[in-house]
């Protein structure tokens, strides 16, 4: 019998109807020895839509990642910025798992240039941004956006579905899209129902997500001893919670 796995999954937002989506969706595709943890920031926005709100999101992220480390073989941050991420990769010795980035290098298994689409044009800068942070930006065919207001962030999706779908066949016809990427934590589980309505293939992130987590454990990387993702040196801090201020100090052995 394979050993079980425990994958944190990160919501830095803090609606947990939000993270309950996302949990289902993951354990969709997840494997039968992998069990997720959710996790719902305690504190922040109910939803990121800013570089403002993903530093604050990326912040209570580490938070979280250091409290719940001893029981986590890999983490997930469970929003399409990937807030907090290269952080986490400095801090913690296991795989952390950006939910942007696993989509866009899922994507690129699946074809040469990726669109993104989503739900609200003020996503639009911070998930550029997101893109060419992880190097991917002469992959990207083109961030599509709505533009017309929602109803419920967390029923986005119901609302929307037709106007999306809309939009992401424009990606296709329009920017010469491979794959399109349904992004946003509110369009976790879209991209399965509205599959066969889009012409090529469509990545769910969290999906994307979880597998690539598993993958990560199996593969058992070391962790970076020297590099730009080693351990940054000890130091002192103040104010912060405990877990994270041991963690940043070397004090949690």
């Amino acid at each position: 019998m394979s050993p079980r796995s425990c994958i944190l999954l990160l919501n830095p937002n803090t609606s947990v109807g939000m993270t309950e989506r996302m949990l289902t969706v993951g354990r969709t595709v997840a494997g039968p020895a992998t069990d997720l943890v959710p996790l719902t920031a305690p504190r922040g926005v109910p939803y990121i839509a800013s570089r403002a709100e993903a530093q604050i999101g990326g912040a209570v992220a580490l938070e979280m990642l250091a409290e719940h480390r001893e029981r986590a073989d890999a983490a997930i941050i469970a929003a399409f910025g990937d807030p907090g991420l290269f952080g986490a990769r400095e801090l913690f010795d296991w795989p952390v798992v950006g939910m942007a980035e696993a989509a866009m290098l899922t994507a690129c298994m699946l074809g040469r240039r990726f669109s993104v689409v989503s739900f609200a044009t003020a996503l639009g800068p911070w998930y550029a941004e997101c893109v060419a942070s992880h190097g991917l930006t002469e992959r990207c065919a083109g961030i599509r956006m709505l533009d017309s207001p929602f109803q419920d962030v967390c029923a986005v999706q119901d609302e929307k579905e037709g106007l999306l779908v809309d939009l992401a066949c424009r990606a296709v016809a329009e920017d010469q899209a491979d794959v399109v990427i349904l992004a946003g934590a509110p369009l976790a589980g879209l991209a399965p129902r509205v599959a066969d309505r889009i012409p090529v293939p469509v990545v769910d992130p969290i999906a994307a997500a979880v597998k690539q987590a598993e993958a990560l454990i199996a593969l058992r990387p070391r962790k970076a001893e020297i590099g730009t993702f080693s351990r940054p040196p000890a130091k002192p801090t103040q104010g912060l919670p405990e877990a994270l201020a041991r963690r940043i100090a070397h004090d949690d052995f």
